[in-house]
């Protein structure tokens, strides 16, 4: 696996990692029922605790990209798109919540693009 950990730079090892992994599994380079490499081995090929490698993983596990079991290590999860499945049930979510507190769908939109404006990243077309 070509990932890379620059130790010079001042975002932490684990999020460097964790974002190559998305990376790979948003552009297919990682696709469904690929088996990620043990925490142990990625850990000692990056050169980087084994207990980040782990949490990486779980954090991805929990987004539900990955899924983890004793027999078959970790592997990408079966959907064609799994970032954009965790979205629309990010998004369903709200809606859900934004319904039952009464709230009307332009202020429900007002809202959540007020929230992610906040929170920043890439704003990007699907």
């Amino acid at each position: 696996m070509d990932i890379k950990i620059d130790l010079a730079d001042r975002t932490p090892a684990g999020e460097q990692l964790r974002r190559q992994l998305l990376q790979r599994i948003k552009s297919g380079a990682l696709p469904a029922q690929a088996k990620l490499p043990t925490v142990r081995g990625l850990a000692a090929q990056l050169g980087i605790s084994p207990g980040t490698v782990a949490k990486v993983y779980r954090d991805l596990e929990h987004d539900g990209l990955v899924e983890t079991n004793t027999r078959n290590g970790t592997t990408v999860v079966g959907s064609s798109d799994p970032i954009s499945h965790q979205g629309q049930l990010a998004a369903a979510a709200f809606a859900e919540r934004a319904r039952a507190l009464g709230l009307g769908t332009e202020e429900a939109l007002a809202l959540a693009r007020t929230a992610l404006e906040a929170v920043g990243g890439p704003d990007r077309a699907r």
